[in-house]
């Protein structure tokens, strides 16, 4: 039986939703400011209008019902937080699950480097029913074998890792270690971290569960001096997002 593997694009607003839903894949990962921060918690009205975006039904029966979850980051950089960032991330959760989001992507450590249990099992108890995936902050963790493990014992979903590198193709020895590791611990293993298309066959010879990329492009509108410059905004590009889709389609996988 060839290897289902699913597409996860990390999407800014509902146009991307849409997108990720014409191209079949089977989830977004919805934050805001994606390229200059790594992705921060989106808006309660974002939320709820990517929720309404996914809701439509696919026009095709092999196509999957896009699931929605929500990025649970309250500031950029590190992941160690102080109580009233725990809090506001619990709130953020509850808020994410009432607009309809079927999965937050979260993750936090201790001073230390490792998974934050006691900060993790509020967050997943605060989740409910709701899907949790730990993201990329076990890149940074030591022994991300151990936090895998622990990880499972939590409940968590999955783990989205670039396996340690800059970018998810440089990762590839450390994915297959997780991906060996978490046959025997029922965690799904989702490579993401710089991918493209052209990534996609190598990623998925290591044997991970699903695929995560932003499929994005940037968009030059000057803000002026109090609206960030030159900086512009992002959009999900179709192109990208459809080529992504198509190499998942078409790689033979042993």
């Amino acid at each position: 039986m060839p290897q289902r593997v699913a597409l996860e694009l990390a999407v800014q607003d509902p146009a991307g939703a849409v997108i990720a839903a014409d191209v079949g894949a089977r989830r977004v990962e919805l934050c805001s400011a994606l390229g200059a921060t790594g992705g921060l918690t989106p808006s309660a009205a974002l939320i709820e209008a990517v929720v309404d975006a996914a809701a439509v039904v696919p026009s095709s029966d092999n196509a999957p019902l896009l699931e929605v979850h929500v990025l649970v980051r309250p500031r950029p950089g590190g992941f160690v937080y102080s109580s009233a960032e725990i809090d506001l991330m619990l709130r953020d959760v509850t808020l994410a699950t009432d607009q309809g989001a079927d999965g937050v992507v979260l993750g936090a450590l201790t001073s230390s480097g490792t998974v934050d249990v006691a900060r993790m099992r509020d967050l997943i108890a605060a989740a409910e029913d709701a899907e949790v995936t730990f993201h990329r902050a076990l890149d940074v963790i030591a022994d991300p074998l151990a936090a895998l493990d622990t990880l499972a014992e939590l409940g968590v979903a999955r783990v989205l890792t670039s396996g340690g590198a800059a970018r998810a193709g440089a990762g590839l020895s450390r994915l297959a270690a997780l991906v060996e590791r978490s046959a025997e611990l029922g965690i799904e293993v989702m490579a993401g971290g710089g991918v493209t298309a052209a990534d996609i066959p190598a990623l998925l010879g290591t044997g991970v569960d699903a695929v995560h990329l932003s499929a994005k492009r940037s968009v030059v509108d000057a803000g002026g001096p109090g609206g960030g410059d030159e900086a512009g905004y992002e959009v999900t590009d179709p192109t990208l997002a459809r080529a992504a889709a198509e190499a998942l389609r078409t790689t033979v996988v042993p």
